[in-house]
């Protein structure tokens, strides 16, 4: 049987560059080729090298393989070629279809929810980042316990840990259970401290404006625009998983908090929403969204609606927001400008958050939203 090291963790750090081998099927998903794009993107988030991208196209998926049979002989053939530490779908696996793989391929594989725990564990810089994704890495795990752990199901008892006649398999699911419950407890305690700064500004009647979008689509860079901070901000999927509040002074009275959050990405892990649910809780309290996309892609409408979904999910849907087209600085002849509907309110505004191009018009709409906010300066 291969080896298989820390099975809560997807690619192993300690050793030089892992190569990988992708999956990516088609079945007939109309945004296939910017699926694939930004599973490529997710693969280079972890420093993976990638030796191999493998297609094909499926009516359905394999009850046993998820891939067809030759297809999976094909992908074996690529492993032993390359050497590949790992492979991974660009798709959901169960438990079975990954145990099944494993068994076949003698390398580990990684589905896409465990790809983007990955990158979140990598990402997390908070303590309660960190309690969040170590939360939805271990819900996500319970599903799969008894995946490669098949030398564990022997009778023998572990020194303080193992009950009169308890298999290896049940005791790791009790202490995982026991953990699980552990981090929820110590959540709910950040839960409450979080709740206590809101009612603060509730009661002070500070409006929150929150950034929210897709990832990767600058909202960190107009963070730090907006307010002269310095979030760090950087061309990848995830730069930002911890929430980061500034405020926004009218003269020498607090006026606005603008709130930067996590992005969101297709089919995101429910563990993950879940998980980050005290996060997001700064999105769902809001008074006002700043939905924040990439004026010239292509697919931004799709991208707009996955984000809409996940609002929905959070119960944040009600919460009015202004349409944000960032990057117009990549697009030709395009200047900042807002757009207004039938009542003449707001409901676009066109920027670049890199350049600056457009800012001042994103903070004539703040002060459209917020009219007893009128002319606001910036503290940090």
């Amino acid at each position: 049987m291969f080896d298989r090291h820390d099975s809560n963790a997807a690619f192993d750090t300690s050793k030089p560059i892992e190569a990988v081998v992708l999956v990516h099927l088609n079945f007939n998903d109309r945004n296939f080729d910017e699926s694939e794009q930004e599973f490529i993107e997710l693969v280079n988030s972890t420093g993976a090298r990638i030796a191999k991208m493998v297609h094909g196209k499926r009516r359905a998926p394999d009850s046993k393989f998820f891939a067809g049979t030759g297809k999976v002989d094909e992908i074996r053939e690529h492993v032993a070629a390359s050497d590949a530490a790992v492979v991974i779908f660009n798709h959901e696996l169960s438990p079975s279809q990954e145990r099944n793989l494993e068994a076949k391929l003698q390398c580990r594989v990684i589905a896409r929810t465990g790809l983007i725990l990955d990158i979140f564990a990598r990402r997390a810089r908070s303590h309660e980042g960190k309690l969040q994704v170590e939360l939805a890495q271990l819900k996500h795990l319970s599903t799969r316990l008894v995946r490669g752990w098949t030398h564990l199901v022997r009778q023998k008892g572990g020194i303080g840990l193992r009950g009169p006649g308890e298999t290896q398999l049940e005791t790791d699911r009790r202490l995982l259970g026991q953990r699980i419950k552990s981090l929820k407890k110590q959540l709910t305690k950040v839960r409450s401290q979080r709740e206590q700064g809101r009612r603060s500004r509730q009661r002070a009647d500070i409006p929150v404006v929150s950034l929210v979008g897709y990832t990767n689509m600058g909202k960190s860079t107009l963070f730090n625009r907006m307010t002269t901070s310095e979030v760090y901000a950087d061309d990848r999927l995830f730069a930002t998983l911890d929430p980061t509040l500034r405020r926004l002074k009218l003269m020498n009275t607090e006026a606005l908090i603008m709130a930067d959050t996590v992005g969101f990405i297709r089919k995101l892990p429910h563990d993950l929403v879940e998980s980050f649910s005290s996060t997001l809780e700064e999105t769902r309290s809001a008074a006002l969204l700043l939905h924040v996309v990439e004026a010239g892609a292509s697919d931004r409408e799709e991208l707009m609606s996955q984000v809409n979904e996940v609002l929905h999910e959070i119960d944040a849907d009600e919460v009015p927001q202004v349409i944000v087209c960032n990057k117009i600085d990549k697009l030709e002849d395009h200047q900042a400008r807002t757009d207004r509907d039938k009542d003449g309110r707001i409901w676009r505004v066109w920027l670049s958050a890199h350049t600056g191009e457009g800012i001042e018009l994103l903070r004539q709409v703040l002060q459209e939203y917020f009219p007893e906010q009128e002319q606001f300066t910036i503290e940090n």
